[in-house]
């Protein structure tokens, strides 16, 4: 490292569920951090993704959707998660504020809201517009939101296709503080390999059976080890109902052979090594509104 003064920050991604935050983050990074999946409330925990460049260090906290709550009252699971992203705007040095395309609705009002008493800079990205059929819909619309707050910068993307992205990183680390790196410059991410091979399994569950299972889904890692060129990985599915476990599993365990293959793969590419994944199901009724169960399973760490 030269002399020259470096920059180091952290940068908080928020939105409502289903905006693109993960795959934002990796595809800022190069490579998968966070599981993405079509299904909303995907992320449930802060995740950080660590990119150091040149002379900066960006910390980027991919956080769960802020979401509004379910009927009469929100589970304890969504509580969990809307407190994760609550808490992921203390202490930021930047907040970019995810939305999808022209649509404004009372969920990403609720992430204004929370805004309010944010002091850093606020940068908003319209995400996927891709998928724009009224490219002409775009300038006014960013007129319209102009108006909702004192936005640092307006950026419109596709983090899938990559569109913007450059443009919108570049400004964001020019943005960010002076000040020693906070982590090594070869780390990409705060978490554990475990934590990461319980996401995938996750991320493949809910691709494949999303309208089945949408969130009485969570996977503990029991066994992570690496044995000469392979690495052995046991994983506990958990679920709510015996219907539930019925539907992961199916036929003569198909779902699962399937899930576990596609998990397997993407172990391989991220762990770069040969893996070993075995899978079992178990029933844990209502564990995402039970405080204790969810402590257990990892869910911890909110004031």
């Amino acid at each position: 490292m030269t002399s020259q003064a470096t920059r180091c920050g952290y940068i908080a991604l928020v939105g409502r569920p289903n905006v693109g935050k993960s795959t934002l983050m990796n595809r800022i990074l190069g490579q998968k951090v966070s599981i993405t999946c079509k299904k909303p409330q995907t992320t449930r925990h802060q995740i950080l993704g660590i990119v150091t460049e040149g002379q900066t260090q960006a910390i980027y906290v991919d956080t769960p959707g802020m979401h509004l709550a379910q009927g009469n009252r929100d589970k304890a699971i969504n509580h969990y998660m809307n407190e994760a992203a609550a808490q992921a705007l203390r202490g930021v040095d930047l907040v970019v504020f995810l939305i999808d395309r022209t649509k404004w609705t009372e969920e990403d009002e609720l992430v204004l809201k929370r805004l309010e008493h944010v002091s850093c800079p606020v940068i908003l990205v319209i995400n996927k517009v891709d998928w724009l059929e009224d490219k002409n819909s775009l300038l006014p619309f960013i007129e319209e939101v102009s108006q909702k707050r004192q936005f640092q910068a307006i950026f419109p993307i596709s983090a899938k296709q990559g569109t913007q992205v450059n443009e919108l990183v570049e400004t964001l680390e020019s943005l960010l503080p002076e000040g020693p790196y906070f982590f090594p410059e070869d780390q990409i991410t705060d978490r554990s390999a475990r934590f990461l091979a319980a996401e995938l399994i996750r991320e493949k569950i809910m691709r494949q059976l999303g309208e089945e299972l949408p969130y009485a889904v969570t996977v503990e890692i029991e066994r992570f080890k690496q044995e000469g060129p392979t690495l052995h990985i046991h994983g506990l599915i958990l679920v709510e109902r015996d219907g539930q476990k019925k539907i992961l599993i199916g036929e003569k365990g198909s779902q699962l052979k399937s899930i576990g293959r596609d998990a397997r793969l993407d172990m391989e590419k991220v762990f770069e090594s040969k893996v070993m994944l075995n899978l079992w199901v178990k029933v844990k009724s209502n564990w995402s509104d039970d405080d204790r169960a969810l402590k257990s399973l990892g869910y911890t760490g909110l004031d």
